[in-house]
Parts: C-alpha cells; sequence; structure tokens
C-alpha cells in the first residue's frame, strides 16, 4: 500500500488547486481521477473560453444554507491571486460583460497550467481509477479497483451531479454519509426550465432561438439579462441564473419590457401613433415574431393586429401589466444532464470555514462544488473551486 501526505479524490478545478498548494509545501500527494484526464469541466467552460473567474466577488453572489461560511476562503485567495498564475504562465484574459473573464488562449490554457504547476510540485495522478472504498485507520485509506492507497489526508473534490456525461456524481455525498455528516440534497442549477405541452402551444411554439432582454423574478431574487426560447421551454442567462432559486412549484414572473412601465406607454402611444398596429409597436423592442405572438397570447383577446388608436384604455393597461408582469409556472428544469452546476452537497456546519476540514474527522476535507457553496453563472464557481481548493493546501 503506498503512502502520501495527502490523497485528492478528484482532478477537477478545486482538486487540482489543492494538490497545487500541497505541493509547494512539499507535501507528497496522489490525485485520483475515474476518467482518462484532468479538468473535463475546464475544458467546456464558457464554450471552451474558460469563464475562470468574476472581478465582482462578492457574497451575495453565492447560494448556501450558510451565507458566512464562504466568505473566508473567497478573502484570502482573490480573483486576482488567480489572474497573478495566469500573469505567470503569459496567459491573457478578457472581460466580457458583469465581471466576467474567459481565457484569451481558451480553455485549453488554463487546464496546461494547472497540470504544468502539478509537475512542477511532483503531483502524482491515478486515471482511470475507481474508488471502491474508504476507510479511516490512523489516517485514511483508500481503494481502487487496482490499487490501495494510504494518507495522513484525504480531500473529497468529486463536485456535484451536474453534467454527469462528464463524469459528475454524487461520490462526495455518499462519503459524507459514510462518515455520519449531514448532506443538503442536490438540485440542478443554472438549468434550462421546461413547461407544460399546452404553455409551450401558446407560447413558445415556432419561436425557438428567438431572443429578449427582460427581468426574471422568483423567491425575492431578480435577474436581467437575455430570455432565450427553446424548443422545450426557456433558457439565457437569466434563465439560468434563477433556476437557482426556484422550487417545483413556484411561478417565476418575467417583465418582457423592463425599461418602460409598459401600460403607460401603450397609452402613450395610442395618443402619438394611434394608426400603427400593436405589433409594429412591439417590435421595437422584440423580436417581430415575439412581439405578434405575446400581443395576442398574453390577454385572452388577440391585439396584435390592432391598430393601437382602436383599442381601449382598459386593454392597454391591461396587456401593458402582462408585459410587466408574465407569470408562468415551469413545470421543471432539463436536470442535471444540461445543469452547469448543482445547489446542495456537504453542510457547511460540518466543515472549518477556514480550512475545508470535518469537524468531527481530522484529515478529512471537503472543497468545491462538493460542498453546500453554489455561484452565480459568470465564473462564481470557478472562483469558489480555486478558493476553497486553496484553503484546504494550505492545510493537508
Amino acid at each position: 500500500m503506498k503512502q502520501y501526505d495527502a490523497i485528492i479524490i478528484g482532478a477537477g478545478a478545486a482538486g487540482l488547486m489543492c494538490a497545487i498548494e500541497a505541493g509547494k509545501r512539499n507535501r507528497s500527494v496522489l490525485v485520483i481521477e475515474k476518467e482518462d484526464q484532468a479538468g473535463k469541466k475546464i475544458l467546456i467552460s464558457g464554450g471552451g473560453r474558460c469563464n475562470f473567474t468574476n472581478l465582482y466577488i462578492e457574497p451575495e453572489s453565492f447560494i448556501s444554507h450558510n451565507s458566512h461560511f464562504f466568505k473566508s476562503a473567497l478573502a484570502r485567495y482573490t480573483c486576482w491571486d488567480f489572474i497573478s498564475l495566469m500573469e505567470k504562465h503569459n496567459l491573457t484574459w478578457t472581460e466580457k460583460t458583469k465581471g466576467q473573464l474567459f481565457c484569451d488562449q481558451k480553455s485549453k490554457a488554463i487546464l496546461s497550467m494547472l497540470l504544468d504547476e502539478c509537475h512542477k510540485a511532483e503531483i502524482d495522478f491515478a486515471f482511470n481509477a475507481r474508488v471502491k472504498s474508504i476507510h479511516q485507520e490512523s489516517g485514511y485509506s483508500v481503494e481502487t479497483d487496482e490499487n490501495s492507497f494510504h494518507s495522513s489526508s484525504l480531500v473529497i473534490a468529486t463536485g456535484g451531479p451536474s453534467i454527469p456525461k462528464l463524469g459528475a456524481s454524487d461520490f462526495g455525498a455518499k462519503v459524507a454519509n459514510q462518515f455520519n455528516m449531514n448532506t443538503i440534497p442536490f438540485s440542478p442549477a443554472l438549468v434550462p426550465f421546461t413547461f407544460s405541452q399546452k404553455d409551450i402551444e401558446k407560447y413558445l411554439k415556432g419561436l425557438s432561438g428567438l431572443s429578449f432582454h427582460g427581468i426574471v423574478s422568483c423567491n425575492k431574487r431578480s435577474f436581467k439579462d437575455n430570455i432565450l426560447m427553446t424548443h422545450k421551454g426557456l433558457s439565457g442567462p437569466a434563465i439560468l441564473q434563477i433556476s437557482s432559486y426556484w422550487n417545483k412549484g413556484d411561478a417565476i414572473c418575467i417583465n418582457i419590457l423592463p425599461n418602460l412601465n409598459a401600460g403607460e406607454w401603450l397609452i402613450d402611444q395610442k395618443k402619438s401613433n394611434g394608426k400603427k398596429q400593436l405589433k409594429s409597436l412591439l417590435s421595437q423592442f422584440l423580436p417581430k415574431r415575439l412581439a405578434l405572438r405575446f400581443s395576442n397570447e398574453l390577454l385572452s383577446t388577440p391585439l396584435a393586429n390592432e391598430i393601437i388608436g382602436n383599442s381601449s384604455k382598459t386593454d392597454l393597461m391591461k396587456l401593458g401589466h402582462a408585459l410587466n408582469h408574465w407569470t408562468l409556472n415551469p413545470n421543471g428544469t432539463l436536470g442535471y444532464q444540461f445543469a452547469e452546476v448543482s445547489t446542495g452537497g456537504i453542510d457547511t456546519n460540518e466543515l472549518s470555514s477556514k480550512t475545508m476540514e470535518a469537524n468531527n474527522h481530522p484529515g478529512l476535507f471537503f472543497i468545491g462544488e462538493t460542498v453546500d457553496v453554489t455561484g452565480w453563472l459568470g465564473g462564481f464557481n470557478f472562483q469558489w473551486a480555486w478558493a476553497s481548493g486553496w484553503a484546504a493546501g494550505q492545510i493537508i
């Protein structure tokens, strides 16, 4: 049985960062990965460009049952620390929108940088290695399908169950349960919504691929960004963001014209553009087919082809309210297969916020997405991976 100072299960963003930091401290480290290579989620992130962090890392951009837990790690390893690592490797970045940073040399360069750092730190890897059992005995023994290893520290960095085709699973929660640690059930997050066939026929049929800028609200949270029509429902950044706060049975409210009091605007148009059709006026702000659909379907009376001067003020005010408060009931999401991340994970009350170590199991650590910390869309989940991996890497 080969002996290491630390074993890390999972060669994703958090696991690689943890290995690098431990290796810098001259710790002997083994990273066990069940896939044939490291960092598969890194490679597909940001459409292959890797949205590796965000300039505006704020506590309100993270979801957890403990809103303070993640603050320590994020304060000690910031976006600028990761940018410094990139600069050391001559990698450059571009800010897209809202502080989202993308690597100019694409995702492969980020992964190569992390693996180069692992190589310098003399990190060992075991690929295509499935963990069969874990035992706590004067440290931790890990048995894979081919070998057995022992270490004084064990780090679980296996993420959550989102995007199972890349090997994601609830392995971390199973390990926690083995050690009688509480977990919060995983749920798909940053994921498109699906709707009933009735709503699809009424609002969405034939409009797949069209988008508009709006505000989506649910459970006292709102996001203003693009909303995309799909064959099965709604997607786009605003929808993905709000999905992390949505629970089965909740309604969502969409403001289709977020920069207007739509009722007052329609009344003004009745006075100043009375000879124009409603669909023509709305197409100033929406794709023509969307303008037609909304003006016909948001009220029981179709108004799209009506001359606005002939429409009653009552109907126009009702339509305006509907445009600012389009209420829908998703019947679900596209699930883990299309979820960028998952909410839930290891209950943070079980862990040290400074080190990520289990309170009742010395030497056992949980980092990254496997912990009950989930970031918004836009690089926040990567920053949590870097920061939590860094924090554990200072200790193991």
